[in-house]
């Protein structure tokens, strides 16, 4: 028995149309995606740290809220953890001196996360320094010294970051291993995101207001990283420790 479709020109011209529009769908949010891979270094010129080549760095970003960053300091105490990097930004270290004192006396290392919350795509070369600058003057009335670590704000940056990080003596990190746990997608999915991790990453976490499931996810976090046999640095070690990873800036 033989089958046979008829189509009228109607009917084929709206099938040409919604595989047209799927085309140009799928190619915009490829494109989309592209636009989102981050970037980490010039040819010649200075470079920003992904990861490394010997054990792991747990990182914490840190921008507004009082509420989170001290069940997480809590919690590294308890489990035992010596080593971590915070990235803060100025102005919240500003609004919460004392959090960033027990930040300091729990032994930990500071970055900073600028001083505003603003995307350094998106501002001029001076305004780029003037935020830098900002944090600088912040952390410095704090009597937090020998600050060597930046942090964009957003986690995103170009060459020109690059550079006028460079300039005010600052490494620019980022991160091999992202947590999303801004994205607050449960804490299964959290720790599953982490578990990726493996020698040589830098893990991205948040103790900001805005990450609800983060300190209910450090526990799980910090016990796979135990069951994997990996020990926890922070990033200036890691960086010390061996060749960082960087990747060109096109």
């Amino acid at each position: 028995m033989k089958f046979f479709f008829v189509f009228n020109g109607k009917t084929l011209k709206n099938i040409s149309l919604i595989l047209i529009a799927a085309f140009f769908t799928a190619w915009f949010l490829y494109i989309e995606n592209l636009a989102q891979i981050p970037v980490f270094s010039t040819k010649d010129g200075p470079k920003a740290v992904y990861r490394g080549e010997k054990d792991l760095a747990l990182t914490f970003n840190i921008g507004w809220g009082d509420e989170k960053a001290e069940p997480i300091l809590d919690t590294l105490n308890k489990e035992g953890v010596k080593a971590a990097t915070f990235f803060l930004a100025g102005s919240w270290a500003e609004r919460h001196p004392d959090l960033v004192s027990r930040i300091v006396k729990d032994g930990y290392e500071i970055g900073i996360l600028g001083y505003e919350y603003k995307d350094y795509r998106d501002l001029e070369d001076v305004k780029i320094g003037q935020d830098i600058s900002k944090a600088q003057v912040a952390f410095r009335k704090l009597n937090v010294k020998n600050i060597k670590l930046l942090r964009a704000p957003t986690g995103h940056f170009d060459e020109r970051t690059l550079k006028i990080a460079n300039r005010y003596g600052y490494t620019v990190v980022h991160w091999s291993v992202d947590s999303k746990d801004w994205n607050n997608p449960g804490v299964p999915t959290i720790v599953k995101n982490v578990n990726k991790a493996k020698k040589g990453d830098i893990i991205l976490l948040h103790a900001s207001d805005s990450a609800k499931q983060t300190a209910k996810a450090l526990p799980l976090i910090l016990k796979n990283i135990q069951q994997k046999g990996l020990k926890l640095i922070s990033v200036s070690e890691l960086i010390a420790n061996g060749e960082a990873s960087s990747r060109e800036i096109k």
